[in-house]
């Protein structure tokens, strides 16, 4: 019997492989839906739970984490200096890193915080080393420029009518280790450089020469008159600590958010939106149910003769259903298989995309119920297959014969 299927196949070999494409076409828009759905949530997660407590001045907590945790550009609200020197001198806090934003080269952000960000986020450098003036760059694993060389921030972006500045350009002096975070594909450059260059100096400093930005000596000791900043990064020495924390900044001038917490709200979105995209491909797998029972009884009113001649040579009913189940459940079986195959082509090309425009690692793989919903599909397709298999049962060879 099987051999006889497999000729039968090699036969029509057209017309089951528009059967086969069909299938797999359908099964692949629903797959890669979950596939990066999930690829999605995970990635930004283990990206978020990096940072545990980010506090910035009053605004959207959304926001706020967007920009602050997935660099994504936006003008946040300045918040007092004082802020991060009373954190510095908090002793719940293990370390805090300042963060500017505004600048960029290459389609790369820049973003001036203090060296604390780069030892603790990525644990080091995998080559060169740390900034130690004004003038000098730290950059993501993902970033690709090489140890020297010379970076003239642009303020905002092209698209936006930047424009370049002239009052200093940074030197590459160390990369970071893979982060698996937006930070990978960040430029890291001391704070004060960002404040020089974008006129926030302190009281202090506002007389200095600016065009001498390699003779500036860095101070992360944060403490005197400190300009505003967008939001500070904090690592708490202990989850009630970081609870205290969250709670002391939770005033109207500013905000402490965790940023899990915030994920948990754009996932809700985000769940609604693969409901929709869900509803749709499957919508769409109905379209191909209801054209493969036509296309089957149209086939199996093409056959008659054929099913009626081995009808009339002795096959039993049974071996003929049989056949006929066979040969439909195999294209069925075939366009499942080549579907999840093509759901997480789809799905690994899309998150290896994000990945390269954001700079956040995005897994993309089976679990436990993608196994289920696959044997929920075979299921499926045994009882379709069925369909033509009780129309050429209930056949009488006569009347096949005569047609």
């Amino acid at each position: 019997m099987i051999r006889f299927i497999a000729a039968d196949l090699r036969r029509l070999w057209a017309g089951s492989l528009v059967v086969v494409l069909l299938v797999a076409l359908a099964i692949a828009l629903g797959v890669a839906v979950v596939l990066q759905e999930r690829a999605l949530r995970l990635g930004s997660a283990r990206a978020a739970d990096r940072f545990d407590l980010v506090i910035g001045a009053g605004g959207s907590e959304t926001q706020l984490v967007l920009s602050s945790v997935f660099l994504q550009p936006s003008p946040l609200p300045l918040m007092p200096g004082r802020i991060l020197s009373k954190l510095t001198a908090d002793p719940r806090v293990a370390w805090v890193s300042p963060i500017g934003f505004g600048d960029s080269f290459s389609g790369y952000p820049i973003a001036g915080t203090s060296l604390a960000l780069p030892d603790n986020l990525s644990g080091g450098f995998s080559e060169g080393r740390g900034f130690a003036a004004e003038n000098e760059a730290v950059v993501g694993a993902a970033v690709s420029l090489p140890l020297g060389f010379e970076i003239k921030p642009m303020h905002g972006s092209v698209e936006t009518g930047g424009h370049t500045h002239t009052e200093i350009a940074y030197r590459v002096t160390g990369r970071m280790k893979p982060t698996g975070t937006a930070w990978d594909r960040a430029i890291l450059v001391p704070i004060q450089a960002v404040w020089h260059i974008h006129g926030l100096e302190s009281g202090d400093s506002a007389d200095e020469d600016h065009d001498h930005a390699d003779d500036h000596a860095l101070d992360d000791r944060w403490s005197g008159d400190l300009p505003g900043l967008p939001a500070v990064l904090v690592k708490p020495k202990s989850i009630a600590d970081a609870y205290k924390l969250r709670q002391d900044y939770r005033s109207g001038n500013t905000v402490a958010v965790f940023p899990g917490e915030v994920l948990t709200n754009l996932y809700a979105t985000l769940g609604d939106a693969k409901r929709i995209l869900v509803a749709v491909a499957s919508g769409a797998q109905g379209l191909v149910a209801a054209s493969l029972i036509l296309v089957t009884v149209i086939h199996i009113g093409q056959r008659r003769r054929q099913i009626g001649a081995l009808r009339a040579f002795g096959a039993p009913r049974p071996a003929i259903f049989g056949i006929v189940w066979g040969e439909f459940f195999a294209l069925i079986a075939l366009g499942i298989a080549g579907g999840f195959a093509l759901g997480y082509c789809a799905a690994s090309l899309l998150s290896g995309f994000f990945s390269a425009s954001s700079g956040i690692v995005m897994p993309v793989g089976f679990v436990r119920a993608d196994l289920i919903l696959a044997g929920l599909l075979i299921a499926f397709g045994a009882i379709l297959a069925a369909l033509p298999a009780i129309l050429a049962y209930r056949q009488s060879p006569a009347e096949a014969l005569r047609a």
